[in-house]
């Protein structure tokens, strides 16, 4: 197996490094051996994987799937050394963290005494700001972000959901009525997170048989700050789309209330941990994001049912 693995990694060299002379030298070996190794791979193979000459290859078709498999094995590989290395190593020196203010707020500054207490060599900053940060430029080591994860060549790990439901306050239900359906919110001011569009948007759900649909919705104000628009809502102003994880602890005491039970609101949208890269992944990096992924859970806090009263 260990034979094996060389030669694909050998063959993975030759591919980026563009040569056999170029990977021989980037390996460091003559040449010759690295010609050998690709040509007992091919044979154990039983195909051609390079059309080759010393200053320049090309890969077959079958050489390029086999490509994909082997960078693919070669990082998992490379990934489990890089776990197991991280565990025999203590988490140490500075981690920068960046997250929203609201979410960092609320769901993570309370659990940094937990961490301390389990990691007393790390030194912790936080920078909780709702601007879009540059991870690799401003020299954060992970960022917290709620939001559909684009292609990147950022690494992620999702560590929760971001489901979201509509609410509004029972002062504002008694003046204006309890809308039962979405396509009720039409009647009502709605509370818009920002005003791209002028004052509407559109909302997407999903019904009780799993159909999905939208509604147009309009209102008066138009925020684009989280914490704001809760407030708004909490004051009476009109209905909200929130995620769970900024309301529940007011769905719970009752000053807002969920609209439109059996209907759910949620999206592509969801909270990561976004790093620079995968591999040699810093212990430190790796016991933050590990111990949000745990403290969370599957289903997080935020999300479980609301205990009847």
């Amino acid at each position: 197996m260990s034979d094996n693995l060389q030669e694909m990694a050998i063959f993975a060299r030759v591919v980026t490094a563009g040569s056999l002379s170029a990977a021989a030298r980037e390996l460091g070996l003559s040449t010759a051996v690295v010609s050998r190794r690709l040509a007992a791979l091919e044979t154990r193979l039983g195909v051609r994987l390079v059309n080759r000459t010393t200053r320049r290859t090309s890969l077959t078709d079958e050489g390029a799937s086999y490509y994909e498999t082997c960078t693919r094995i070669l990082a998992e590989i490379d990934e489990a050394d890089a776990t197991i290395s991280a565990g025999r190593i203590e988490p140490q020196g500075i981690l920068r963290v960046a997250m929203s203010s609201a979410f960092g707020h609320q769901h993570i500054a309370p659990l940094v005494p937990r961490f301390a207490a389990l990691y007393p060599k790390l030194q912790l900053a936080l920078s909780l700001s709702d601007r879009r940060i540059n991870l690799i430029e401003e020299g954060f080591d992970v960022a917290i972000r709620i939001a559909e994860l684009e292609d990147s060549s950022l690494a992620a790990r999702k560590l929760a959901p971001n489901r979201r439901v509509v609410c509004a306050s029972p002062d504002y239900l008694r003046r204006h009525g309890t809308p039962k359906t979405p396509a009720d919110f039409t009647e009502h001011n709605c509370l818009l997170a920002d005003w791209g569009q002028g004052f509407t948007q559109t909302w997407d759900y999903r019904g009780p048989v799993g159909k999905r649909a939208k509604v147009r919705v309009t209102g008066n104000y138009a925020c684009d700050n989280w914490e704001v628009l809760r407030e708004w809502a909490l004051a009476g102003l009109g209905i909200a789309l929130k995620s769970t994880w900024d309301v529940r602890r007011h769905l719970e005491d009752g000053s807002l209330v969920a609209l439109c039970p059996g209907y759910t609101f949620d999206s592509d949208v969801a909270i990561y941990a976004v790093y620079p890269h995968r591999r040699h992944l810093p212990a430190k990096t790796r016991a933050f994001i590990d111990f949000l992924a745990e403290s969370f859970g599957p289903e997080p806090y935020w999300d479980k049912p609301i205990p009847a009263k």
